[in-house]
């Protein structure tokens, strides 16, 4: 069938109009003309401007994610029958087509899951883990040459490539918690990889831009034109190789991407790179997604859960509020000075002690309870001064045992990652932040889908005087991440919000702005996504470049703050659960899409 163009449709109006660099194809054409609400969006990353969004209400069931197609999957999927779980596989699996430089079946994902039945809280975990053979200097210079490499030299490498993880967390998570039958979620992304769907702006421009996508000779023949050119806005684009993988995968199961001829080509692929990694069929056969505890935590009457580690999302995001919650935050403006100060103050901690404490819990012991504790959080609460900014925050002191290994991090963590949010018509609910790492992770394609670099997410210092950094390069480890699919929960135990973000080592900020907002300064849910981004880490002050920003910027270097400004790279995607229906928003700075039914 021939890709459709949603022009003149009710769904291409509300997707900003013509020309949007959309399409919608077979089945999901035809859910577009049965009334759903939705929003709209197209601003490429690194865009300075915004279209703007309205929240969109449904009364019983709700998705949002990173592309129309995406969300349109997810409430087919719902429609027939699906339960939460089912359509964030199928939205996960059409966005490794739509959206291939931010997440896929080549990279990992970390999920959340709320049962209303049991009422309990689960996350799935399915982060990349590194080769078996993986040394702590694998980002040193080799052949006499001192030093590290540079981040391109690193990520364009075999050497960045993880053993992929998301097949496993998906199977993992539709065994717990699925509905329909396996195959049935993969037939959105079948679809729309065999008919194709349109190149959207983002995209173009992210191909355009990248400086190692060209080096890769699959990805050359895919996103670049015969002579050369960058594929353009709205040129159709289908991928006939996934859409045989995703066959496969459907009616064989996993094993089909873990062993045989795919993960073959997997191994191939990052030992045959001209700079080569250590990837063996073993460690591609063996890789287990794991079911861990849910981490929660209170902020004002509310209790905020995540995920835990080889995630520090759920613990960063925590702390990040726990040590704000005795500021009358509702007292200051959103732009204040004084709001950005204190949260700035409070990302600085937080991020400290992620950095110094946080990794795989296989590897090194993980002290989340000591962090989390309230008097701990207040100690280190006492330290923010109102009238001046910490340029040198340090991390707690939790009196570890001497052998802890705990030395100082160097981890570097880029913003191309992807998170899609789900309520279903029962009232279960899914939270899944999902990526390759940076933009097209290694940028080596293999039978369509892209490899994740994240194994430059582990610390690039393995040790500081001696000591091992604990997120350090090893065999079979997780590297830790700062993905925070997040859902909250009301003084009476009741559901409130799902969401998350993209943003590499800013998604804690971006998660905890938009707690904040949304609690304390009872902001509505597109009011909360809308919001100038700001937050603060170890080296400074980050502020969105927007309307209003460079006074703010004035008054915080004032206060000391080493302020940096620039775009933001969030994608939040949130639903936000009432008595008498839902309320779904997405990130104005993306193509994010809510779809209410």
């Amino acid at each position: 069938m021939k890709s459709i163009s949603l022009c003149p449709t009710r769904l291409g109006a509300v997707l900003g109009g013509c020309n949007r660099g959309v399409a919608v194809t077979g089945a999901a054409f035809l859910l577009a003309l049965t009334g759903l609400a939705t929003a709209q969006d197209f601003a490429p990353e690194g865009s300075t401007g915004r279209i703007a969004k309205t929240a969109v209400h449904a009364r019983h069931q709700m998705v949002v994610s990173a592309h129309p197609l995406a969300s349109l999957a997810g409430i087919e999927i719902l429609r027939a029958g699906g339960s939460a779980t089912d359509a964030a596989i199928a939205m996960q699996l059409v966005l490794n087509v739509v959206e291939p430089q931010s997440s896929g079946i080549g990279g990992g994902a970390f999920m959340l899951h709320y049962d209303v039945t049991s009422k309990q809280l689960t996350s799935f975990d399915g982060r990349e883990i590194a080769p078996s053979a993986a040394k702590p200097d694998r980002f040193a210079f080799t052949g006499g040459r001192t030093g590290f490499q540079t981040y391109l030299q690193a990520v364009g490498s075999g050497k960045s490539v993880g053993v992929p993880g998301v097949v496993r967390m998906l199977e993992l998570a539709h065994l717990r918690h699925g509905r329909l039958a396996w195959p049935k979620l993969f037939a959105p992304a079948i679809r729309v990889a065999e008919e194709g769907f349109s190149i959207s702006p983002r995209l173009a421009q992210l191909v355009a831009q990248d400086p190692l996508l060209k080096n890769d000779a699959a990805s050359r023949a895919y996103f670049f034109n015969a002579d050369g050119s960058p594929k353009a806005t709205d040129t159709l684009l289908r991928n006939p190789e996934l859409a045989a993988v995703f066959r496969r995968i459907a009616y064989e199961g996993p094993q089909a991407f873990y062993e045989g001829d795919v993960a073959r080509d997997i191994v191939s692929a990052v030992a045959g790179h001209r700079v080569p990694g250590d990837m063996t069929l073993t460690d591609v056969s063996t890789y287990r997604a794991k079911e861990r505890a849910a981490l929660c935590s209170p902020y004002r009457s509310y209790k905020v859960c995540g995920v835990g580690p080889p995630s520090s999302g759920g613990a960063g995001v925590a702390m990040l509020l726990g040590i704000l919650e005795r500021f009358p935050m509702a007292q200051y403006k959103p732009l204040s000075p004084q709001a950005v100060h204190l949260f700035s103050e409070a990302g600085k901690l937080a991020y400290t002690d992620r950095d110094f404490f946080l990794a795989d819990p296989d590897f090194v012991v993980q002290p989340v309870a000591q962090l989390l504790a309230r008097t701990y959080l207040r100690e280190r609460s006492s330290t923010i001064r109102m009238d001046a900014a910490n340029k040198q925050p340090r991390h707690g002191d939790l009196k570890l045992p001497a052998l802890s290994r705990h030395g100082e991090d160097r981890t570097m963590e880029m913003p191309a990652t992807s998170h899609l949010s789900v309520v279903d018509a029962e009232g279960n609910a899914v939270a899944l932040t999902t990526s390759v790492e940076s933009a097209f992770g290694s940028r080596i394609m293999v039978r369509g889908f892209m490899l994740n670099n994240q194994l430059t997410d582990f610390s690039w210092l393995p040790d500081d005087e001696g000591r091992p950094a604990a997120n350090r390069v090893e065999g079979g480890k997780r590297p830790r991440s700062s993905m925070s699919p997040t859902i909250v929960f009301d003084s009476q135990g009741r559901l409130r919000y799902v969401l998350g973000s993209p943003g590499g080592l800013q998604i804690i900020n971006y998660v905890a702005q938009t707690l904040v907002a949304l609690i304390d300064w009872k902001l509505g849910e597109q009011e909360a996504l809308d919001l100038p981004r700001y937050g603060g880490r170890p080296r400074g002050t980050d502020l969105e470049r927007a309307e209003g920003t460079g006074e703010l910027a004035k008054a915080l270097t004032a206060m000391g703050h080493e302020v940096r400004q620039g775009n933001a790279g969030s994608g939040l995607h949130l639903i936000s659960v009432m008595p008498k229906g839902l309320t779904g928003a997405a990130d104005p700075r993306r193509e994010g899409v809510a779809i209410g039914d």
